[in-house]
């Protein structure tokens, strides 16, 4: 099953992997990992709708904007919206004939709360 992993992360750290895989060629863990700076950042890209719209494109392969909102009952408007909002952090892809696609099976989530 092919798994993504949502993180938090500074953004030291994962330039740090990414210049490992530049200089090595092979990534530094088998998962693919899609970083974030803060919780808070993280908790904003992905809201509640958002996060539906995940369910809908896991293991889906690519789906026109239309088909998503009528899988997820919602308004393709607002659907639109939120997929742009997924595009432009990273989490989504558009593939060549304009479809959308999540190339994953399952999501991870993957942070630290700690005390202050």
């Amino acid at each position: 099953m092919k798994t993504v992993t949502l993180d938090v992360r500074a953004p030291a750290d994962s330039m740090a992997d990414f210049t490992h895989a530049w200089e090595t060629g092979k990534p530094q863990k088998k998962n693919t990992r899609i970083s974030f700076a803060t919780p808070e950042l993280l908790w904003r890209v992905l809201t509640e709708k958002r996060w539906e719209l995940l369910k809908v494109f896991c293991g889906a392969g690519p789906v026109s904007i239309r088909e998503a909102a009528r899988r997820a009952g919602r308004d393709v408007k607002a659907v639109h919206g939120d997929i742009t909002a997924l595009l432009n952090a990273g989490v989504l892809d558009r593939t060549e004939d304009g479809r959308i696609v999540f190339p994953f099976e399952a999501v991870k989530v993957e942070f630290l709360l700690q005390a202050a």
